[in-house]
């Protein structure tokens, strides 16, 4: 009983924090129903499915009010979102410091094509082109936990374009069309203003591929990881570009251009990779998995990115490239550029670059547990609000289970969620999935290591984890 008041008296003071943003004092009893039954292990958590949850006997009021409330309700997103950060973050930094920003965008297939932003674009969790929607987000991650702290919808062009679409849906007169790096920025310079403490930008291919992207994150002050194609082209070490060619008074005007030959010119990243000899391949372990630790084969080089440097004067500045080739495998898997310090450890690399893992989880937790692709509503608000609804009750559950310490009993220890009845169980909920990036000038769905992505297990962060008892839903945290 003790422990489910703690509970109950803990999740009353995170909504009670975030009912001091949210504007109207009539706002909160919404906002604690609709994460409460965010909480609830229903499968199917649109609008109508949290109404029964969270009232019962009065289902038709309490969907109406529901409604309104994620719909039209009009409370700013990135007021929630900051408070949000400012309740979760400190939980997360217990456990160690913030090490890197996450970022990736996700996609929602839909039917038809009235929902805002529905188009067809590619889809990870269907392996092909197909109608959906694609949300960018940005996390904060360590290797114990991570939390989005931004997400917004990617609008396509022909989306941006169409005014009548746009009224529909009530997309705000100031959304323009941006591509998903260009999204992505902004989110990373909003989180810079903010203060938010620093981490390593991660970026899978999709990002990674696009050098203009990767040098503004540079100029921000940030180092990063980034995913590449073996089709990349680089320096081998100790090469580059050559120079401009001298100027001769009188022949023209002189050229400050760096210079290729012939017999000078930059190599693939696989082909540099197949040329290496065996003593520079090693097999280093990153984490604990399920049943075993996580090792792969890698090799790294200080290299210099060679894209577009004969349309430069200087070359592009020497950094990681960092491969991987498993054991069993043809040829290497995996490719990425890093500007992380020269004199950094092989393994720390290592484990830094596969801490994009957290981004997965992030996903697989909020979309099969909490239901981020399950509102049905067709309007932005409404997309928007759902989604921060969805951090916000994640959020909440990062902040139980990190207040059990490492070594404490993670998995015997009980913590007890608000009370509120079973709901109605209806399909399954969506796969984690991943969608596409597009270049900083372009719209369309990079190629970049876009392999359909198979259905993950089911996490057990709230279905297995939760139980029920006299005194209502209970949850465990791991």
């Amino acid at each position: 009983m003790s422990e489910e008041r703690d509970a109950a008296a803990r999740f009353s003071a995170y909504i009670e924090a975030l009912a001091g943003v949210i504007g109207h004092a009539d706002r909160e009893k919404p906002l604690s129903d609709y994460c409460r039954g965010l909480l609830t292990p229903c499968e199917r958590k649109s609008v109508e499915p949290l109404a029964a949850i969270t009232a019962p006997e009065r289902t038709s009021a309490q969907h109406q009010s529901l409604l309104h409330f994620v719909g039209a309700g009009g409370w700013s997103d990135e007021d929630v979102l900051a408070k949000v950060r400012e309740l979760v973050l400190p939980a997360i930094e217990r456990m160690a410091p913030i090490e890197a920003w996450i970022l990736d965008d996700t996609g929602f297939p839909k039917k038809g094509t009235h929902s805002v932003g529905v188009a067809r674009q590619y889809c990870g969790q269907l392996g092909k082109q197909e109608n959906c929607q694609v949300a960018v987000s940005l996390s904060l991650a360590n290797a114990h936990a991570s939390l989005p702290v931004a997400y917004r919808l990617y609008l396509p062009q022909d989306w941006a374009a169409d005014a009548e679409r746009r009224e529909e849906t009530h997309v705000p007169e100031d959304v323009e069309f941006k591509t998903k790096p260009e999204i992505a920025l902004k989110q990373i310079r909003v989180a810079l203003a903010a203060g938010l403490p620093r981490g390593v930008v991660l970026m899978d291919a999709g990002y990674g591929v696009n050098s203009e992207f990767r040098a503004r994150i540079s100029k921000l002050g940030l180092q990063y990881v980034a995913g590449v194609l073996p089709t990349t082209t680089v320096w081998p070490p100790g090469l580059e570009p050559l120079p401009a060619k001298p100027w001769t008074p009188g022949h023209g005007r002189p050229t400050k251009r760096l210079r290729r030959d012939d017999e000078h010119q930059p190599v693939s990243a696989k082909a540099l990779a197949l040329g290496l000899p065996n003593k520079a391949w090693r097999t280093i372990s990153w984490r604990q998995g399920t049943n075993a630790k996580l090792r792969s084969r890698f090799a790294r080089l200080r290299v210099r990115p060679a894209h577009l440097d004969y349309q430069r004067s200087e070359p592009w500045p020497e950094q990681w490239l960092l491969i991987e080739w498993p054991r069993g495998e043809k040829e290497p898997t995996k490719y990425w550029l890093s500007t992380l310090p020269a004199n950094i450890g092989f393994a720390a690399m290592v484990r830094m670059t596969k801490l994009r893992w957290r981004i997965e989880r992030d996903y697989q937790e909020l979309k099969q547990e909490i239901g981020l692709g399950h509102f049905e509503g067709r309007g932005w608000r409404g997309f928007h609000h759902h989604a921060t609804l969805c951090i916000a009750a994640y959020g909440f559950l990062i902040c139980e289970r990190q207040a059990i310490p490492p070594s404490g009993p993670r998995l015997a220890a009980r913590r007890q969620a608000p009370s509120v009845p079973r709901g109605p169980r209806s399909g399954p909920s969506a796969a984690a999935n991943r969608t596409s990036h597009a270049q900083l000038d372009r719209h369309h769905a990079a190629k970049a290591e876009r392999r359909r992505r198979s259905s993950p297990a089911k996490m057990s962060m709230l279905r297995s984890a939760v139980q029920t008892g006299a005194h209502g839903v209970q949850f465990m945290t791991q």
